[in-house]
Formats: C-alpha cells, structure tokens, sequence
C-alpha cells in the first residue's frame, strides 16, 4: 500500500457473533484530514467495525493498517496502537471519582509518562480547545451529558492520535447538547483531524463528511460525497435512508 497516501487502511474485516454474521467484508481507505461518516440502520455492524479497527474487538478475519503498520495481530505493540487511534464512546467513560481535568491527565501520566506539570498543562489546553476550561475542576456528575462528551473527547485529543473514532458520540444526549457535541467535532474536522464518526445526525454527516459510508447487512452498501449520495439516483437506498429519518426528526 502507499503509506503517504492514506493514514488508515481497512481490508476485508468480518465478525460474527456466534451464528451473527455483524461484519462481512468491509474494507477502505482514509486519507489525512478526511472525516467518514458511518451511517445504516441499527445492528448493521458500524460501531462493531470501530471496534474492530482498534482491536476492543479482535475481527475473525481481515486487517487493519495505519501508516503501512499492521495494527491487526500487533501484539504488545497495540497499545501503542491505541494511543494513536482514539475513541469517544456513546456513554462517555469517564472516571467518576476523578474531575474533568484528572480524567484528561490520568493517561497523560500513565501512558506517556509526563510530568504532573507537563500533563496538567496540556490537559488545560484541550479542555480549553473543547470550550470546559472552566469546568476543569468538576466532578462527571457535576456535568451535563453534553460537557461529559466534550470533556471525553479531549482525552481523546490529549493523546495526540492520528485518527478519532466516534461512536456515535450523541446518542445519548438530548437534541440541544448534541448540537455542542457536534460543533465540537465540526470544528475539529475543519482543523484537519482525521475522523471516524458512526452516527445518526444526518444533519452533521450531509455537511461535515468528505465520504458517507452507507452500511446494510454487515458491508458497505454504498459511499460517496454526501452531494453525490443525496442527488444521484443510483443511490435511492441512501436518499430513502436518510430522508427517513430527516423526516422522523422534523427536520
């Protein structure tokens, strides 16, 4: 493969759970910069092919490559894996003994082995890029869900990763702190951070996305530009997709 071309590359990945078919073969490529947008009824495998790419779960067949290294089979390396792949969760999994700030330094120290100095700083300063300096000091359930999400993403920043995988990272949230969620992650992908996004807010995938990704019965159905995929008839199982479900938000 050409390493400079594409920062992630994913080849023919299949899981199954039990006589589950989830996964049946995906495979693209992502270059720097780009944001890919997952989108596809429930329980057509987009959050398990996530899990798949940073190895929470192991595919049964198929690999994983970012920069031409082979994150799939990798060993003790895939810790240092997952420091370059970060991951926001739906349900945020923050520390709840811990403020916002400690959850953003704990890695920090722990897995780069910074300083207590040098890792508050650069804590700061994330939490800072995600508008919740000010609430540095407080407890998980002191935040709202939406600041929960913010404060999870800048843990995902600290660790300098190539890519963020989103896994549908509002889902949880009601519709107005989904919207600071989600200007979060915008400014991000206009800031060139390569991004993996499963999500339902076809609102951020038409304007946000450089590819949407549309997955049916564990593959990839169909993918494009959102332009392409919302105006080109070949796509109608897209159109149909997405116009459902403008529609069922009032959109």
């Amino acid at each position: 493969m050409h390493t400079d071309e594409y920062i992630l590359k994913v080849e023919d990945i299949h899981k199954a759970f039990g006589a589950n078919e989830v996964l049946r073969g995906v495979s693209f490529e992502v270059k720097k910069g780009e944001t890919l947008v997952f989108i596809g009824s429930s329980g057509t495998g987009k959050s398990t092919l996530l899990r798949c790419i940073n190895q929470l779960t192991p595919p049964d067949r198929g690999r994983v490559w970012l920069h031409g290294e082979e994150v799939t089979n990798s060993g003790k390396r895939i810790n240092y894996f997952r420091q370059r792949i970060g991951m926001v969760f739906q349900n945020f999994f923050l520390f709840d003994h811990l403020t916002a700030l400690k959850n953003v330094e704990v890695a920090l120290i722990r897995v780069k082995g910074m300083s207590k100095e040098a890792a508050r700083e650069k804590a700061l300063a994330e939490l800072r890029q995600v508008g919740m300096e000010d609430w540095a000091g407080h407890y998980p359930a002191e935040l709202s869900g939406g600041q929960a999400q913010r404060v999870s993403i800048a843990r995902a920043l600290a660790m300098d990763p190539d890519v963020i995988l989103f896994d549908e990272p509002t889902s949880a949230l009601d519709p107005e702190l989904t919207r600071e969620v989600l200007e979060v992650m915008r400014t991000l992908a206009q800031q060139g951070m390569t991004m993996l996004v499963v999500t339902h807010e076809m609102g951020f995938a038409c304007n946000v996305a450089n590819r949407i990704l549309f997955m049916e019965n564990g593959v990839i159905a169909e993918q494009g530009a959102p332009t392409i995929l919302l105006t080109d008839p070949q796509y109608s199982r897209v159109k149909n997709f997405i116009g459902q479900f403008l529609e069922y938000n009032g959109d």
